[in-house]
């Protein structure tokens, strides 16, 4: 068996659906302020309940899943490397910087507010030197980011290194791949970050430290999403979800950078004032650009083993031409 398809077989499902679920709501959060080329947010002046709602649901509530899934995802991939290379680190650095030239052509060609470059920044000062760091200075020094962030109230982006040493130390402590055993552990957890979320949330509603308290939120929402996520997993909801967020999350890279220019042409279509738009246009941009890209997402995946974007990163980060083509 090649190891591509062992690579297939091995892949954890509720990563790719936690990833595509992840996706559709960093979409819905971006439609405006691509089309509008960095303007507010969704929420941003508007006043309607519709609009109040959606900002509470979506607004700096899925960029931190990303985070913690880039995290994973990057000591998963050292685990991978370490087996095959004597340099498993040269590796993640060839897939830092190539990220980084993904992430400043989208700035620069593209939209101003993309995250992959700073993705990819962090990446190289803060994930890639913690290998060198045993799991459990990972951990803690992954919470100490986190509260610092909270504390200096640093706005959204300060939880990405704290998020992706989390991620990280969730994979060297073998909770991720568990994470598909158990339905009562993350029931109860997204119970309890459900709750704390509560008092967070009005106190953001209230205006009080609105940048701390929309970052505690965000962060205590993500969590509450991803639990929810996994219990649906464990019914019988399970194959529908693996369908409908599976592809996207298998294609993330591919659909994030799609999904820009996919905006832009649906904001010419549509015309007017970007952040005048109704929540009715805004769910159907993104609605409408999902269908698009589930489809074109599950057609290719049919035949081929990763999306194209995927597939040339894996290229550039082992430095040999991966198998492309499903057996």
């Amino acid at each position: 068996m090649s190891y591509e398809l062992r690579r297939r077989r091995s892949r954890i499902s509720a990563l790719d659906v936690i990833r595509g679920f992840a996706l559709c709501g960093i979409l819905l959060a971006n439609v405006q302020p691509i089309a509008g080329m960095g303007g507010p947010p969704v929420s941003g002046g508007q006043a309607g309940p519709a609009e109040a709602w959606l900002g509470l649901l979506v607004e700096q509530r899925f960029y931190p899943i990303f985070s913690l899934l880039f995290g994973v995802g990057f000591s998963l991939l050292l685990e991978s490397a370490a087996e095959r290379t004597a340099r498993p680190r040269l590796l993640l650095l060839r897939r830092l910087l190539s990220l980084l030239a993904m992430g400043l052509a989208h700035h620069f060609l593209l939209w101003e507010g993309d995250i992959l470059a700073v993705y990819a920044v962090v990446g190289l000062v803060v994930l890639l030197p913690s290998t060198w760091l045993p799991r459990w200075a990972v951990a803690g020094l992954a919470f100490m980011l986190l509260a610092v962030a909270l504390t200096l109230d640093g706005g959204p982006f300060a939880l990405v290194p704290g998020l992706f040493l989390l991620g990280s130390a969730l994979t060297r402590y073998g909770v991720t791949a568990r994470i598909e055993r158990s339905t009562r552990v993350p029931a109860a957890l997204g119970l309890v970050l459900a709750a704390l979320a509560v008092p967070v949330v009005r106190l953001q509603v209230e205006g009080v430290r609105f940048s701390l308290t929309m970052a505690a939120a965000g962060l205590l929402i993500a969590g509450a999403y991803i639990c929810g996520m996994l219990v649906l997993l464990r019914t019988p909801l399970r194959p529908v979800l693996e369908s409908v967020f599976a592809p996207l999350g298998r294609m993330a890279l591919t659909n994030y950078l799609s999904a820009t220019v996919l905006v832009l042409v649906a904001a010419r279509l549509v015309g007017g004032v970007a952040h005048e738009w109704s929540v009715a246009t805004v769910l159907g941009i993104a609605g409408v650009i999902l269908l698009v890209q589930w489809v074109w997402s599950t057609l290719w995946l049919n035949r081929y083993l990763q999306g194209p974007i995927e597939w040339a990163w894996r290229w550039v980060t082992w430095a040999r031409r991966p198998a492309l083509r499903a057996r």
